[in-house]
C-alpha cells in the first residue's frame, strides 16, 4: 500500500482521495455534525430552563421585592 501511495502524484494523495472520502461518506459526516449540533441545542435549552427554574424558585421562597409573600 506504502509502494501504491509514493508513486501516485501529490495532487492525487492530498486532493483526489479527500474529495473522494468526503463523496462516499459526506452524508454520514454531515448527519453526525447534525446529531451533535441538535444535542448541543438541546442541551443549552435545559440549562437555561433549569437556571430560569432555579431563579423563580429562590424569588418566590426568599419573598421576592421587600420580603412580601403576597405579590405572587
Amino acid at each position: 500500500m506504502d509502494n501504491l501511495l509514493k508513486s501516485l502524484p501529490w495532487w492525487v494523495k492530498w486532493i483526489g482521495i479527500p474529495v473522494i472520502a468526503l463523496v462516499v461518506f459526506g452524508g454520514l459526516v454531515a448527519s453526525l455534525i447534525s446529531i451533535v449540533v441538535g444535542l448541543l441545542f438541546k442541551v443549552i435549552v435545559f440549562v437555561v430552563l433549569v437556571g430560569a427554574l432555579v431563579f423563580v424558585v429562590k424569588r418566590v421562597t426568599s419573598g421576592g421585592s421587600g420580603g412580601n409573600r403576597r405579590d405572587w
